[in-house]
């Protein structure tokens, strides 16, 4: 087994050059929240922004369009209906977050199968939420899985590998992850990475405060950001759930809860700590 450590947080968060724009650190477009779970959408809009990501455009219902502008003025954002300007966003993206809060009816189904259809060669895919299950239940396929990260919890892999809660070994894990190609981060009390390159890599860090709504919204926002800004490898994944759970271990010190927004806030404040390490 391959345990993380805060080591990969400064092999991977680098210092920014001093000639740089904002295209120098990736394009992210996110899709998920429909009428009634904006708030996933917003809340993995704001770890993206605030782990560096240099544009980050989000598409979600209309309803939520108020909503995002006035917590993320940083972030654009397209309804689901302006087809037109979603094909021309998705044609200059790096990475692609698709499902926090984006629902289970036929539309989402549709957007999904969509974005599987135009996805790119140099385009990474990260599918979190209801798009896991969607993807489970239609038996849908991935046009480049070496680039795409699936983020399940227990539950949904359960879902997307067909193993039982009581089958979900290392062992089991990692032959499924094989067949399916695509990078696993399992979500639990302690987080698992699995890849072909590593078998898989252990996330030491985690504790209960953590185990509320949104936490896994925020995570899939971190990963997007890292992957738009830094080296696409597992490693640049790994530090984004590593650092996740650091933030989150840290402010349950002194909390009794830790809001998946108030991790977030902090990510600047720790990326440079570990930049000036580095």
């Amino acid at each position: 087994m391959v345990q993380m450590n805060i080591e990969i947080l400064s092999k991977v968060i680098t210092q920014r050059p001093e000639i740089s724009h904002k295209g120098t650190f990736g394009r992210a477009v996110l899709i998920g929240g429909n009428r009634q779970y904006g708030g996933a959408i917003i809340m993995s809009a704001e770890a993206c922004i605030k782990s560096g990501a240099g544009l980050t455009t989000v598409i979600t219902a209309e309803k939520n369009h108020t909503a995002l502008h006035t917590r993320l003025p940083e972030a654009m954002v397209l309804d689901f209906s302006e087809i037109d300007a979603i094909k021309k966003v998705l044609e200059s993206a790096d990475v692609i977050l698709i499902g926090p809060g984006l629902g289970l009816e036929e539309p989402a189904l549709s957007l999904l199968k969509h974005i599987l259809a135009v996805q790119s060669a140099k385009q990474w895919l990260v599918i979190d939420g209801s798009a896991i299950s969607l993807f489970s239940k239609h038996a849908l396929l991935l046009p480049y899985p070496e680039q795409t990260v699936f983020t399940p919890h227990e539950a949904e892999w359960s879902r997307l590998s067909g193993l039982a809660l009581t089958d979900q070994t290392e062992e089991n894990n990692c032959k499924k992850q094989t067949l399916l190609g695509a990078k696993i981060v399992l979500k639990s009390h302690r987080t698992t990475l699995y890849d072909k390159s590593i078998a898989y890599y252990h996330n030491p860090l985690g504790n209960p405060g953590m185990a509320t709504g949104g936490t896994g919204d925020t995570l899939a926002g971190i990963i997007t950001g890292f992957l738009a800004q830094f080296e696409q490898t597992i490693d640049t994944i790994g530090a984004a759930v590593y650092l996740h759970s650091l933030i989150g271990d840290e402010l349950y010190q002194e909390n009794y809860l830790v809001l998946p927004t108030s991790i977030s806030a902090a990510l600047p404040s720790y990326m440079k700590r570990y930049t000036e390490r580095n």
